[in-house]
């Protein structure tokens, strides 16, 4: 586990990118990264698109998401849509290297088209997709891509997508699972803010109960997880950590 701490929520996003650039040139292509949605990255893709437009080989990039709502692709709540509109559009990703969720589809049936999708691109290994890279975000509750508390089983569930649901708001999503998000050779959270504070002192210091929270359940089996943080987020991180 790699720690990164930052003075801002904007310094994340900049230490981020850096560290993205330097992860990159080391990579042949094709590369396979998945993206989150939330405040955090949004911050990292306006970076990208002003400041790393000629400074990264987007070409042999692919973009897909770890998870996305049951939205069309139009709708302000799209993670396909913010990360188009801020940065996929603006630096010329190519349409073929954007592997979007399908959130107006049918759920069920567009879960099911997303695995193949992935099992089509991916290389495989422990029987599982490969992604480069995941990014990850981590909601108040501890929730990470949209894997809730009350639904930790799909930590350990056995499709590559599964169907998720918004504790509160009753939203429908569709969520790379717990196997395919720990089997990535890099796994990059980007959490920010003072309302995660608790979570994730309680996940990064191992405090008893941490393992409610499904964020505390990534730990690549064969790759590493980088936590970027910004001091109000590292608050109760302890310093041996």
């Amino acid at each position: 586990m790699h720690i990164h701490i930052s003075d801002t929520p904007g310094q994340v996003a900049r230490d981020f990118a850096k560290f993205f650039e330097a992860w990159l040139a080391e990579k042949d292509g094709p590369v396979h990264v998945a993206l989150s949605g939330g405040s955090t990255p949004a911050a990292l893709f306006r970076l990208w698109a002003e400041e790393y437009p000629n400074r990264i080989d987007w070409e042999k990039i692919h973009f897909y998401w770890g998870d996305e709502r049951c939205v069309p692709p139009d709708d302000e709540e799209s993670n396909f849509k913010m990360a188009s509109d801020l940065f996929l559009a603006p630096v010329g990703v190519p349409s073929c290297n954007v592997h979007r969720l399908r959130g107006e589809l049918p759920a069920e049936a567009e879960a099911g088209r997303y695995a193949e999708e992935i099992e089509e691109n991916l290389p495989v290994g422990n029987g599982w997709p490969v992604f480069d890279l995941i990014i990850l975000g981590m909601g108040g509750d501890g929730h990470t891509a949209s894997i809730f508390p009350y639904q930790i089983e799909l930590m350990e569930a056995d499709e590559v997508c599964a169907l998720a649901q918004h504790p509160d708001t009753d939203q429908e999503r569709i969520t790379l699972t717990g196997k395919v998000l720990n089997n990535a050779h890099d796994v990059a959270f980007l959490v920010t803010g003072q309302s995660k504070t608790s979570k994730v002192a309680a996940i990064l210091n191992e405090e008893e109960g941490a393992q409610a929270f499904p964020a505390a359940h990534i730990k690549p089996v064969h790759g590493k997880v980088h936590w970027f943080l910004d001091q109000k987020a590292a608050q109760g991180v302890d310093e041996k950590v």
